[in-house]
């Protein structure tokens, strides 16, 4: 057997033991089932705002080619730093949005190659880092928080370590 078969079937063994404990533990499991889908669609409209309101910003910001042109004009400060302005915009788009600087990553790749200084920064980033905007914007709108306190600061502060050690770790030992 392959793990493509065990994968396959994995899914359908742990719903079968969820509906087994529940069974056993006398859970009226359809009348459950739809608490938690009502549960899932009412969580849903609340999040859906923040969603649509980042998503029209990080388009907003990646259509047009402003960022590229602002890292532009500062490449220079760049270049004395030994930071290449050519990954500064997936670095800005990384706390934002994973699918964005996922497809930033793959223009990395297929521009200067995957074994390249800048693709193997690009890979260390996106495994690195979270979407700190993403996650606070969705976690903290479902549940109603309105005053995030430091948790942008941290979030955001650890992404810019973890660019920084991108950089560090690739220069040292590639």
């Amino acid at each position: 057997m392959n793990f493509l078969a065990i994968g396959s079937y994995l899914l359908p063994l742990v719903v079968f033991l969820i509906l087994l404990v529940g069974l056993w533990k006398k859970v009226p499991l359809f009348d459950t089932f739809v608490e938690g889908a009502k549960d899932g669609i009412r969580l849903g409209f609340q999040v859906f705002p923040c969603l649509l309101g980042m998503i029209f910003g990080v388009n907003l910001l990646l259509k047009s080619s402003l960022i590229t042109d602002i890292f532009q004009l500062f490449s220079p400060f760049f270049t004395k730093l030994h930071i290449p302005v050519e990954i500064l915009p997936m670095a800005l788009v990384r706390p934002i949005s994973g699918n964005a600087s996922f497809a930033m990553m793959i223009d990395l790749f297929q521009t200067y190659g995957v074994d390249s200084f800048l693709g193997r920064v690009a890979a260390l980033m996106q495994g690195a880092t979270d979407t700190t905007i993403y996650v606070i914007s969705l976690y903290f709108g479902s549940i109603g928080i309105k005053n995030i306190r430091y948790a942008l600061k941290a979030g955001l502060f650890a992404d810019l370590v973890t660019f920084l050690m991108s950089l560090l770790f690739v220069s040292l030992f590639f």
